[in-house]
């Protein structure tokens, strides 16, 4: 079995990890309240319209989610640290947050369509939370939609032949208008996290 199909097998069933990849390119919110947790006013140069494949081979728009904001993080079923840790604390976010959760579309968009199919994506992110939505689709798809949140996706080449994907580690907050209006930055700590779950929630139930 080769060291990337061990990491990936350890990433299925993570429960904690710990690890910080290097090369991975955060982006950093911009706040303006206390303890960082303050949204940013929309941006429209963030986001847009796209086209994406659910786990069970369904297309899905942005215009099919557009009853609720939106929290979306992009990476790869292959990732080694930053994809499982990531989606472990999107899985302990919707916990806390318990049935205002519900209020929020949870994705996870894959940034290798190549390897993350949808049967392949919905298997991943379901070992972790059946409520985080996995989207895949094909190369254009995927490109069209890196390409208008700005993702930065970078495939690298690997000593025995096979690759790995350097990606953007922030997670996503997107309005009710799919506009962008902040990020949870990778290893964010959990109260600034929530707080910032908790202002995307409350500024649509005000709009």
């Amino acid at each position: 079995m080769s060291g990337m199909k061990i990491l990936r097998l350890g990433a299925w069933a993570a429960v904690a990890v710990l690890a910080v990849a290097s090369g991975v390119l955060v982006y950093q919110q911009t706040t303006s309240g206390p303890g960082g947790s303050e949204l940013i006013d929309p941006v429209a140069t963030i986001g847009g319209p796209f086209e994406l494949v659910r786990g069970d081979g369904t297309p899905v728009t942005d215009a099919d989610l557009s009853d609720r904001p939106k929290v979306m993080f992009f990476g790869f079923t292959y990732c080694p640290d930053v994809c499982p840790t990531t989606l472990s604390e999107v899985q302990g976010w919707i916990d806390t947050l318990g049935p205002d959760a519900d209020k929020l579309h949870f994705a996870f968009v894959t940034v290798d369509p190549e390897r993350d199919k949808p049967d392949v994506i919905n298997d991943y992110v379901a070992a972790f939370d059946d409520r985080i939505m996995a989207l895949s689709g094909s190369v254009e798809q995927i490109e069209a939609v890196t390409k208008a949140y700005r993702v930065y996706a970078k495939k690298v080449p690997l000593d025995d032949g096979d690759y790995t994907m350097d990606h953007s580690a922030a997670v996503f907050l997107m309005n009710k208008d799919n506009k962008f209006v902040g990020t949870i930055a990778y290893g964010e700590a959990e109260d600034t996290a929530l707080a910032k779950l908790k202002r995307l929630i409350a500024s649509a139930a005000s709009s």
